[in-house]
């Protein structure tokens, strides 16, 4: 989640999700898997206390928010865009915003308030349509999902910010393993949960197929009929639409117009309008061609949809694809530089575009296991300019690392702090030797927590 370093009910006072992390209230120090830990943040909530992390010298800063009511209890928050005020080996780092594309839409696209707990998104595209109508894909091809002047978030800017909110966008060597669908979806419906828009939660509208399993299929069922039930009803010709985040399976010719089938919903496909899918093969033409040819990449579509008759169809629709670890890639270097920093042990966070265009330049990715000063990583395509300089704060990060794709082999990474003999031995195989990061529990929100998915592939879940 957002900087979440702690998230349980207040009645359990064992869930832990930061085991390392201390927290200090009103001049007292907490380790949060201190009985009375869940106790004190539920009251710092309730009186609208700020704790701090002392992860560094002094503390810094951070606010409790409330979970959405079906979900409960309560989850300790970063400070808006202070995650890269904190040590690079805490939970609650994060690189400065600036660095991806979520700079631009802070404060405008994106509110959030530390007072209330609460986090406004303003959405540029619709939740209801009039029969007949259809959205082009949104893509920069299309022209309809790029804005660069921040006001509002296209399908692909919510997905990416749901994709960091929920940590996925983080790597560290000890996730190697732990990452299923089961664990990707209870991470990003915990994100929707904390997140508003246009006046209800945004986890309302938002649909995960949950992981299949044959035996509980008369019960999925009627679970995916209740959450589509608002989408089903029509009012003077205006229908509500439903969100839907999925892997898509493929998208390919049906009977009449095409259909995409995602993975884990094996007896129901979403219909798509044949001048739509005639626009996605040009506007996705390179993250197409990406999951044509990668053995190893997931296709990920988040879409607005309705439904009719009980038959979902797609009004709008965006495509993302990632790698086996579930972290964005936006093409064939992008993956080559993932699969080596992930090959090589690395601990980073991938820069999400959101609304840049491809023009505008941010890092790839940001190193944490560097020391006390990450290092951003950019990827320098054809004729494009190097990534500007001031995009960054340069107390926050390192100078950047370029790599000219279409000019030179991937260079070598830059070094890591520190090693342990065993890292070392594996990277010495892997990758001629380069020093490896200490280890450090998931960073994930569910890591520790009683039954969470996190350490484990989740039952009925793939791989």
């Amino acid at each position: 989640m957002n900087a979440s370093t702690a998230a349980f009910s207040a009645t359990v006072t064992t869930a832990v999700t930061a085991p390392c992390a201390v927290y200090e209230v009103d001049g007292r120090s907490y380790a949060v898997d201190s009985r009375e830990f869940a106790n004190v943040v539920a009251q710092a909530q309730a009186c609208r206390r700020r704790l701090r992390c002392m992860c560094q010298a002094g503390g810094v800063e951070m606010y409790v928010a409330r979970l959405a009511p079906a979900q409960g209890g309560y989850i300790v928050k970063r400070m808006p865009d202070t995650g890269w005020r904190h040590a690079t080996h805490c939970p609650s780092y994060a690189p400065p915003a600036a660095t991806s594309g979520l700079g631009q839409l802070l404060g405008s696209a994106i509110l959030e308030d530390p007072a209330n707990g609460v986090t406004t998104l303003k959405l540029g595209f619709a939740l209801s349509r009039m029969q007949g109508r259809v959205v082009a894909p949104t893509s920069e091809g299309s022209g309809t999902s790029v804005r660069s002047d921040g006001a509002t978030l296209s399908l692909r800017g919510l997905l990416h910010y749901l994709w960091d909110q929920a940590e996925l966008a983080r790597w560290h060597p000890d996730l190697a393993g732990k990452r299923s669908w089961g664990v990707v979806r209870s991470h990003l419906l915990e994100a929707a949960g904390q997140l508003v828009a246009r006046r209800e939660l945004l986890v309302s509208r938002l649909y995960i197929p949950e992981p299949f399993s044959v035996d509980q299929r008369e019960a999925l069922y009627a679970r995916r009929l209740a959450a589509w039930s608002c989408a089903a009803a029509e009012r003077a010709g205006c229908a509500a639409l439903m969100l839907l985040i999925a892997e898509v399976k493929e998208i390919v010719p049906a009977r009449y117009g095409f259909k995409a089938v995602v993975k884990h919903l094996p007896d129901q496909a979403f219909m798509i309008d044949e001048s739509l899918y005639r626009r996605l093969g040009r506007a996705f033409e390179t993250e197409l061609a990406l999951w044509a040819t990668g053995e190893d990449v997931h296709m990920i579509m988040i879409a607005t949809f309705g439904v009719s008759g009980g038959v979902p169809s797609v009004q709008e629709l965006c495509l993302m694809p990632v790698t086996r670890q579930w972290l964005p890639v936006d093409d064939g270097f992008g993956k080559q530089l993932v699969d080596k920093l992930v090959a090589q042990r690395r601990a980073f966070t991938r820069s999400l575009p959101y609304e840049l265009p491809a023009k505008v330049q941010r890092a790839f990715a940001v190193l944490s296991d560097c020391g006390n000063l990450p290092a951003t990583l950019s990827i320098v395509r054809g004729d494009q300019a190097p990534p500007d300089a001031g995009a960054a704060d340069t107390d926050a990060v390192a100078p950047g690392w370029l790599w000219h794709a279409h000019l030179e082999p991937l260079p070598a990474l830059p070094a890591r702090a520190s090693a342990d003999a065993g890292d070392a031995a594996r990277d010495q195989e892997a990758a001629g030797g380069m020093a490896p990061v200490p280890v450090l529990r998931d960073f994930g929100p569910d890591a520790g927590r009683t039954g969470s998915p996190a350490g484990g592939s989740g039952a009925g879940s793939t791989p």
